[in-house]
């Protein structure tokens, strides 16, 4: 029996935790897959000219227009690695294309809602996040009427168990200081504040068509097991393997066939305890803030997203306490000038995104974070 025919890969962020990752993929099965097409943002312009030299592919470039590009080639896969909303317009390109598209860049679902569902056939979007790559997983194990709930596992971060006394505080080196992952600073951080997971509760629903009151979150500190299926019947199944995105980004290359050896396995032979704690809605409220802006619908998943990337630039340039991050987020999804639209387009959605990114930089300008009727306090209990 003949083995999957190679594929011709595309990789958006080629530079990046996720893209570096993914191209050691297909190093290590140049029978499964051709690199085609590089982008990258420009931040390290040395490693992608390294990686074109490798991999030769036949487009490469710096910047949201040549990423654009790149999605939109003749290819079997595009994986998007981009960071934040810039992944948007990419998105847009690998579905209009047909092409499949491994997607680790959840901002370009979560901002785009119903404007990227509507585009993707069925299939045609393959979860790259850990906990999405392992809900896809477990679902294999029942039909869809069968799902009671998806449980997302969340490490708490490096403040678990903290009160948000605690926290007001920590520094961007305490921030990024993840204690089982290894990511990019935006990432690290929004998995610090829990806004990471509130994205990937919007990512969920999005896509797998799962009620938002039918996704749950609990700590897992460990990270071992990625994210569950509970089932009618009472049966959870479960996805565990080490902390790596080595097996999601190399699944979501190959789709729906697995890549042998992606990354090491759990080791049964050692002691281990998986530890599950209910999150802490009080000292991170991000989640439940999410939940909220993913219920509205419409641009509010864009204005939480885009407000969030403004006030971590912010804390990691030391302008901006840890805990005024969601506070901000939130003052920003309640202003009264949160643009409205009946019918979503990528226009409007980047129009909401760059309005929510202005209303959150005169926010911080301010002497000190304005409270009242139009920017209401964070409440201290969800």
């Amino acid at each position: 029996m003949s083995g999957p025919d190679r594929r011709d890969v595309v990789v958006l962020g080629s530079t990046g935790s996720i893209g570096t990752q993914a191209l050691e993929i297909v190093r290590r099965n140049p029978d499964r897959f051709r690199v085609v097409g590089l982008t990258a943002g420009g931040s390290r312009p040395d490693l992608l000219e390294q990686q074109v030299a490798e991999f030769a592919p036949a487009f490469h470039g710096t910047g949201e227009d040549a990423s654009v590009e790149a999605a939109a080639m003749a290819c079997d896969v595009v994986l998007n690695g981009i960071s934040g909303a810039l992944g948007l317009r990419p998105t847009v390109a690998a579905l209009e294309a047909g092409t499949t598209l491994a997607l680790a860049n959840k901002e370009s679902l979560i901002i785009g809602g119903p404007v990227v569902t509507s585009l993707a056939k069925p299939g045609q979007i393959v979860a790259v996040d850990s906990e999405h790559s392992a809900l896809a997983q477990c679902l294999r194990g029942g039909r869809a009427h069968e799902v009671r709930r998806l449980v997302l596992t969340a490490s708490g971060g490096p403040f678990r168990g903290r009160s948000r006394d605690d926290l007001h505080e920590v520094t961007p080196a305490d921030a990024l200081n993840h204690p089982t992952w290894s990511m990019g600073p935006l990432v690290t951080v929004n998995s610090a504040t829990l806004v990471n997971k509130g994205l990937e509760v919007i990512e969920a629903h999005l896509l797998f068509g799962i009620p938002f009151e039918a996704i749950e979150v609990v700590v897992h500190p460990t990270s071992v097991v990625h994210s569950m299926v509970e089932f009618v019947d009472g049966s959870t199944l479960l996805q565990a393997s080490p902390p790596s995105m080595l097996i999601p980004i190399a699944l979501g290359l190959g789709w729906p066939d697995r890549i042998p050896g992606a990354a090491a396995p759990v080791d049964w032979t050692s002691p281990e305890v998986w530890e599950f704690i209910p999150l802490d809605d009080e000292a991170f409220p991000a989640v439940r803030l999410a939940r909220e802006a993913g219920a509205a619908g419409g641009v509010m998943p864009a204005v939480y997203n885009a407000a969030n990337e403004v006030c971590v630039a912010r804390f990691l340039d030391g302008r901006l306490r840890f805990t005024d991050i969601v506070p901000t987020i939130e003052r920003v999804l309640r202003d009264p000038g949160v643009p409205s639209d009946e019918e979503l387009t990528v226009t409007q959605v980047l129009h909401a995104d760059a309005w929510a990114r202005e209303r959150a930089e005169t926010l911080l300008a301010l002497p000190t974070l304005p409270t009242g009727p139009e920017t209401p306090e964070t409440p201290e209990t969800p």
